[in-house]
């Protein structure tokens, strides 16, 4: 029989079709064609876990809330026989994105992938090919197929903010380059310093005057030098006045006038370099020529200046010979303690009753004073108890009891300055108390006159007019606290205004008028400087040139101003006005360079510290000296009549 008539093979014929069929039909049916995507994260491979879906979801929603870009992952089996490309530009259509979507499809089963979208904006072909190559391919290769998808949206952000991919050695490159650049800077710096330390040792070895020497250094270095010499000469002033008041005491005005007249050139030159100083260090600039010209000048003038009152040493202490009679100097010494001790506690009293008065701010100056002045008379004291053992020596080896006298005394005269100050500011308070009404009457009286002025005083008057309305709006409430402050405030605005109501030409001002406020003007500068300079002498150790200058040119416009009185009474007001400001002026940064001294320093409180810090003693280690020996306190040594050499001389005694 044929087979084709057999029932059960035609059966078997068919079920073997209908295996054939289902066979070549199911991996067709398992192709996974291009669709719309619905959520930012779809698996159809089963590619993730729970977790692992989270994460890249995460990452998804990070990047568009910080850029505003959507990114899509699609994890399929495969890509239904399309190129991936293909495939991600299919879906893409599909699911309607735009310029701001990105997709990346991953066929697991057939492991290929497509990253598919526009780029956005800042993030450069190579960045996304290093995202690609480095961060992406090597996970789908480790089938780490949730750790692509996070790659993918964390390297696209990272790219947006500027970070790009694989920063690691672009930051290790810009540290190293910035660590370069430090140290070059240090290094150039620490050469500077270097240089400039090396030009000014070399400045100090030139003879100051010699301008031709002086010619050949450095502008830096000239710079350096005049204000270390201006401040070496300025102590020596001090010092050789301090001396010089002594000796009068002793022996009268005749005996010491051929010292005076040095003292006084001495102080003359002074205040001329104080000025060149102090127009080198104003709002005008100079040239580089100028500038060495006026600093050759400044040095050379402190240079002679020096020399003068160094020449003048060895008659000086010919004179004033302190081992004679030194039992009875030390006895006298001894009386001054007593009296100066005795002060203390009423100058402290003084000073604390102004404490429950007035705030910090206006006895800063003085606050310091009563501590200063036990630490300068407990020095005194030790002074004396080491002066009385030198002169029980034998005969030739007294020589230590001369530094110990001239110790003693420049400590007492600082402490007696230090006291006069505090019992001199409550008077100097008193009378800003009682002149200020009158003052402030005054003020109001011109404030009304310029009312009727305002349309011919311009500018000017209306500034002035502004500044005078200000201290009375404070002056009530202000004058109880600060009476300094608000005098030489209502006197500066007075004076203002009423050179501004004269410039309009419809006021004269009587002389008397005129005079009147000139005499409060001047008594104002007298008294700021007397406070400056009484707190640079008896600080002189930590003060250095700026404050030194501001108070020399503040002397030179009060004298200036008293010198004017009667002939020039307007240019009068105008150099005692300058005088108060400059004043002013020095003591802030004279108290400033306290203050570095104090934190550079060991701490205060001993009577040596004190000593040094009133430049009683001298640090004989700078500038090559050596410390210990004959005259010296464990590297210091006491100053003297002369100039900044004239202590050079040898002397035996003291402690180390």
């Amino acid at each position: 029989m044929p087979t084709s008539n057999n029932p059960l093979r035609r059966i078997a014929w068919f079920v073997l079709g209908l295996v054939c069929v289902t066979a070549v039909a199911a991996p067709v049916a398992a192709a996974e064609q291009p669709t719309r995507m619905d959520t930012y994260v779809t698996d159809s491979a089963g590619a993730l876990d729970a977790g692992d879906a989270q994460r890249v979801r995460a990452a998804v929603d990070t990047l568009y809330a910080d850029h505003k870009v959507r990114l899509w992952v699609a994890y399929v089996n495969d890509f239904a026989g399309d190129s991936p490309q293909d495939w991600a530009t299919r879906t893409a259509r599909e699911s309607g994105f735009g310029n701001r979507d990105l997709l990346l499809a991953v066929a697991t089963r057939d492991r290929a992938y497509a990253f598919d979208g526009e780029r956005p904006a800042g993030v450069g072909e190579s960045e996304v090919d290093r995202l690609l190559t480095e961060q992406v391919e090597p996970a789908l290769r480790d089938s780490r197929w949730a750790d692509a998808g996070v790659a993918a949206a964390q390297g696209i952000g990272s790219a947006m903010s500027g970070g790009g991919v694989s920063t690691g050695p672009v930051l290790l490159i810009g540290a190293l380059i910035v660590l370069a650049l430090a140290g070059l800077l240090l290094y150039q710096r620490h050469r500077r310093r270097a240089r400039d330390r090396a030009e000014l040792e070399q400045a100090r070895q030139i003879d100051p005057t010699d301008p031709a020497a002086l010619a050949a250094l450095p502008l830096a270095a000239l710079h350096a030098r005049s204000r270390e010499i201006l401040v070496e000469l300025d102590n020596a002033v001090r010092t050789s006045t301090e001396e010089l008041d002594l000796a009068v005491g002793e022996f009268g005005e005749p005996a010491v006038l051929p010292f005076r007249t040095a003292l006084e050139n001495a102080r003359a030159a002074t205040a001329k370099a104080f000025t060149i100083r102090q127009r080198l260090d104003d709002a005008v600039p100079e040239t580089p020529d100028e500038q060495r010209a006026m600093l050759i000048d400044l040095i050379t003038t402190a240079g002679h200046a020096d020399r003068e009152l160094d020449a003048r040493v060895a008659e000086f202490d010919a004179m004033r010979d302190l081992l004679i009679d030194a039992e009875s100097r030390l006895d006298a010494l001894t009386r001054d303690i007593v009296d100066l001790t005795g002060r203390v506690p009423r100058s402290e009293a003084e000073l604390a009753r102004l404490r429950g008065t007035h705030p910090a701010s206006v006895l800063a100056p003085i606050a310091d004073n009563v501590t200063m002045a036990r630490e300068r008379i407990a020095f005194a004291d030790e002074c004396v108890g080491d002066g009385r053992r030198e002169i029980a020596r034998p005969v030739g080896e007294q020589g230590g009891a001369v530094a110990d006298i001239r110790a003693a005394e420049g400590a007492l005269g600082q402490a007696r300055t230090l006291l006069d100050a505090v019992d001199g500011a409550a008077a100097d308070i008193q009378q800003a108390r009682a002149g200020l009404p009158a003052v402030l009457e005054e003020l109001r009286g011109d404030l009304d006159t310029s009312s009727e002025l305002t349309e011919h005083g311009g500018r000017e008057l209306a500034e002035a007019v502004a500044a005078a309305r200000t201290v009375l709006a404070t002056a009530d409430t202000a004058a109880a606290a600060d009476p300094l402050g608000v005098f030489h405030d209502a006197v500066a605005a007075d004076g203002a205004l009423d050179r501004a109501l004269a410039a309009a030409g419809d006021r004269k001002t009587a002389v008397e008028d005129l005079m009147r406020r000139l005499d409060r003007a001047l008594g104002d500068a007298a008294g700021r400087v007397r406070m400056a300079g009484d707190f640079i002498a008896t600080r002189r150790g930590a003060v250095g040139a700026m404050p030194r200058t501001r108070l020399s040119e503040a002397q030179r416009h009060l004298d200036e101003a008293q010198r004017l009185r009667t002939e020039d009474p307007a240019a009068a007001l105008d150099h005692a006005r300058t005088a108060a400001d400059l004043a002013g002026r020095a003591l802030g940064e004279a108290q400033a360079g306290v203050q570095t001294w104090q934190i550079r320093r060991p701490p205060p409180g001993t009577t040596q510290a004190g000593a040094v810090l009133g430049g009683i003693l001298i640090d004989s280690m700078l500038r090559g000296g050596m410390g210990g020996g004959p005259g010296r306190r464990g590297g210091y040594r006491a100053g003297s009549f002369g100039g900044s050499g004239g202590s050079r001389r040898i002397s035996r005694g003291g402690r180390f």
